[in-house]
């Protein structure tokens, strides 16, 4: 008998991919075959995908993307994706589908659900997305990597946490420095290529800290090239040591050694907040549609570990203000970073594949 097939469905941004990756190397060890459904665009991102994982990609669309023509040919492509996604099951019958956001998953989603085949959600962000809010009632589990989660009326998620990387696991509960008058290091980061309201604002609150504070002061400030030179200008006016890059490869050591880290609140980087544990302040981007930002802050917020501050307040004065509140009180930061180490999930992949495994079982009952 041929091992257990688990069709992973994901794409379109490294927020779905690595959750799914993560859950695609712990079945591998497990003994089961793995399988990536994605489209052209996810593709891109499969890279750090085990070379036994098999990949195929299916047509997919969008709707809110191409204009009119885009609208009017997206359901066309996705059901020429659903039916790709409903042959190759009948070839080769997955034992579980697991989804993780985004449209390129909606061909193997809708296949499995029509098919009758055991399948479950994984929802990074504390809103679900189009595509898992389209199927949260057509699934048999939704795992939530954020928690609380907003679902629909009468639908249950399951909070399993966000996966984290090894190098986060590495550093899972690494002791905290409270801040004091030794150095201190604040980590500044907005995504993979920074945000410009954080390279506006962080470095001017920085420069309006005491010069006690600052002489302190080692920052780490992840900005777009094209914001770069303005947030360097105002560190080096203010005196402060701040090294600004576009990426920072080592994003787990730096927020181990961070008495404070400034950042967006995207789904992954909260998940490496709580499970390091650092204290922090989230700047949840206004601009996304479903306010999931905001959502992905409120676990924190509410536990004590993070000062969550909307980019409407979000400005040079009141960021010092809340900065120093964080700085010269000690104890109230080491409790912070201890309340962030409560609400995280380093054993997220573990949650993941417990309940892979417990669809499968029933299915085989």
């Amino acid at each position: 008998m041929s091992a257990p097939l688990l069709v992973i469905a994901a794409g379109g941004t490294g927020g779905h991919m690595f959750p799914a990756q993560a859950l695609a190397e712990a079945m591998l060890a497990k003994g089961w075959r793995v399988k990536l459904t994605t489209d052209a665009r996810g593709a891109r991102y499969v890279g750090g995908f085990p070379d036994a994982v098999v990949i195929e990609e299916l047509k997919s669309a969008t709707f809110a993307r191409g204009g009119l023509v885009g609208k009017l040919t997206a359901p066309f492509k996705l059901g020429t994706g659903v039916l790709s996604a409903m042959m190759a099951f009948r070839r080769d019958r997955p034992a579980v589908v697991v989804g993780f956001g985004g449209y390129p998953s909606f061909p193997a989603i809708a296949a499995a659900w029509l098919m009758k085949l055991p399948r479950m959600l994984h929802e990074q962000n504390g809103v679900l997305g189009r595509v898992n809010q389209a199927f949260a009632t057509r699934v048999d589990k939704i795992a939530c990597g954020t928690w609380p989660t907003e679902m629909p009326e009468g639908i249950e998620g399951v909070y399993t946490g966000n996966p984290v990387r090894a190098a986060i696991l590495d550093r899972a509960g690494a002791a905290y420095i409270p801040p004091g008058d030794y150095p201190m290091s604040i980590v500044v980061i907005g995504g993979s290529q920074g945000a410009r309201i954080l390279s506006e604002v962080v470095p001017k609150a920085i420069a309006l800290l005491p010069e006690a504070i600052q002489a302190n002061l080692r920052v780490a400030h992840q900005a777009r090239d094209e914001d770069a030179e303005k947030a360097e200008a105002v560190y080096a006016q203010a005196g402060i040591s701040a090294e600004v890059e576009p990426f920072f490869n080592d994003i787990p050591s730096r927020f181990s050694e961070a008495q404070l880290v400034i950042s967006r609140s995207g789904a992954s980087t909260v998940a490496d907040l709580s499970v390091i544990g650092r204290p922090s302040i989230l700047v949840p981007l206004a601009a996304a549609i479903r306010d999931e930002q905001t959502a992905n802050a409120r676990g924190l917020v509410e536990a004590g570990a993070a000062i969550m501050m909307p980019e409407s307040t979000f400005t040079p004065e009141a960021l010092a203000e809340q900065i120093l509140s964080i700085l010269t009180q000690d104890q109230a930061a080491l409790q912070m970073a201890n309340a962030a180490l409560s609400v995280g999930r380093p054993d997220a992949t573990e949650a993941l594949v417990a309940l892979t495994e417990i669809l499968n079982e029933k299915n085989s009952i």
